[in-house]
């Protein structure tokens, strides 16, 4: 196993995970990224709530996972995009669009991390970090 760690992916797999079995809530080191995307999750309406726990460390994001009345996951499909490897960027004019706008493309862009509508509100481009749907 090579010496790249891709923190994004850890995150998402942990959420992926958690969800498959149930829970309630997931536990993630946190980040100013892992913050940001799970802020995007929660105005879209993918996760309940978050709670940012001071561990004396970097500290840990609780994520409260959300589900329908049947007991299936918000999140239906959680995709990495851009990777340490293989970096994808879009521009303004062609910003990434999740099934028909039914879902959200995450982007890091000189502004911060945002969705794609707001990307595209605000005209500016960036690195594609992942797909939610």
């Amino acid at each position: 196993m090579s010496g790249v760690s891709d923190p994004v992916a850890q995150y998402m797999a942990r959420i992926r995970n958690a969800q498959r079995a149930d829970h309630t809530y997931v536990d993630i080191p946190a980040s100013k990224l892992k913050r940001a995307i799970t802020q995007i999750l929660l105005e879209k309406g993918y996760v309940k709530n978050y709670l940012n726990i001071d561990d004396g460390k970097q500290g840990l994001l609780r994520v409260y996972l959300k589900y329908d009345e049947y007991g299936d996951p918000a999140i239906r499909m959680m995709e990495r995009v851009s990777q340490p490897g293989r970096r994808e960027y879009a521009g303004s004019d062609n910003l990434p669009e999740v099934k028909n706008g039914l879902g959200v493309a995450i982007l890091s862009t000189s502004r911060g991390v945002m969705s794609d509508k707001e990307a595209r509100r605000f005209g500016v481009g960036g690195e594609v970090l992942a797909k939610v749907f």
